[in-house]
C-alpha cells in the first residue's frame, strides 16, 4: 500500500492525522540526519502494526512531501 504523507518536523507533539486520502506526520524530530524519516516511519508502523523494517521511504527523502510503502497492507 503506498501512502502521501506531509511531514511536519520540530512539533511538540508528535501525532499522525488523515487528511483525505493521505496523512499528516507531526513528529518531534529535526529535519537532520534522517531523523524525522525515522520519526515517520515509526508512527506509520505503529498505526498499521506491521515491523518498522515493512514500511520504507519510496520518495520525498529531503522533502516534507512522502510517498511511503507500507508491505503486508
Amino acid at each position: 500500500m503506498k501512502i502521501q504523507v506531509k511531514v511536519k518536523p520540530n512539533s511538540k507533539t508528535e501525532e499522525l492525522s488523515p487528511e483525505g486520502d493521505s496523512f499528516i506526520a507531526k513528529v518531534r524530530e529535526p529535519p537532520r540526519e534522517g531523523r524525522a524519516n525515522q520519526a515517520v516511519i515509526r508512527l506509520l508502523a505503529e498505526r498499521y502494526g506491521v515491523p518498522q523494517n515493512q514500511v520504507r521511504i519510496l520518495s520525498g527523502f529531503r522533502s516534507r512531501n512522502k510517498v511511503v510503502e507500507v508491505a503486508g497492507r
